[in-house]
């Protein structure tokens, strides 16, 4: 009998729960644990495998008798925005990103407070404390940071980050072959420039300089009305049982 080395992941899976993203359906969950010396390289390994991370778990669906979670990645080389992107572009030109190390704050946790409470009022992170956020942002032993996205101020051009509030911020995973994007949050009353998008836009440019390949955008989800932005961002891969298969 062949022995799994001393320091191979052990997987489990949770018990049945209400489908978050397809009415009357429940979901079960594959998960391990991201800690010690071997939490990047596995990081890595199960991200390109269809897993994302939420602290310190690599989780990926297992629902009995259901495949519609999808995993998606964007060809970033050869990804060329729509006519819609653009615009977005440009209502967002006044915005800058700064990759911070993921070190919660009180303005980032007010941030995503509003943000929780105006769009996600009745989804599962709905009562998360400073705690909770703080635990989300820093328990982590792979390599992550904390992108804040200002309005450009005086100082932009020398030292890379914007001035005044915090308009919107991504918690971002660097990977050996892309940029993964474990949440994101922002100001709601912001919600013209569709925040949201030029999130997406700026981490395929970021990626782009960075020399990596793909961004990771998590989850697809067929009938479900709230995953289907991520399906606008094209060339991409989505995950099957081939294997990364290519939609164009």
């Amino acid at each position: 009998m062949t022995r799994e080395p001393r320091d191979a992941p052990q997987f489990y899976l949770t018990s049945p729960a209400p489908c978050p993203y397809l009415p009357g359906r429940e979901e079960r969950k594959v998960f391990t644990h991201l800690v010690g010396r071997r939490a990047v390289a596995l990081n890595n390994t199960l991200t390109e495998s269809g897993f994302r991370r939420s602290q310190t778990i690599a989780y990926r669906p297992a629902c009995d008798g259901c495949r519609a979670c999808v995993s998606v990645r964007v060809r970033v080389s050869e990804f060329e925005p729509t006519r819609n992107m653009r615009k977005n572009m440009q209502r967002n030109a006044d915005l800058v990103g700064y990759a911070a190390q993921p070190h919660p704050t009180s303005e980032q946790f007010s941030l995503f407070r509003a943000y929780l409470d105006s769009r996600h009022a009745a989804g599962g992170m709905a009562d998360m404390s400073m705690l909770d956020f703080t635990m989300m942002i820093e328990d982590t032993h792979v390599e992550t940071r904390l992108v804040e996205y200002r309005k450009r101020g005086p100082d932009t051009a020398i030292n890379g980050r914007g001035a005044g509030p915090l308009v919107a911020a991504c918690l971002t995973d660097i990977l050996s072959d892309g940029l993964s994007m474990v949440y994101s949050f922002f100001e709601p009353e912001e919600h013209d420039r569709s925040p949201g998008t030029f999130m997406i836009l700026e981490h395929i440019a970021r990626a782009r300089r960075l020399g990596l390949p793909y961004l990771y955008l998590g989850y697809w989800v067929e009938g479900s009305r709230k995953m289907d932005y991520k399906a606008r961002f094209r060339p991409q891969e989505r995950l099957g049982m081939d294997g990364w298969m290519p939609v164009e």
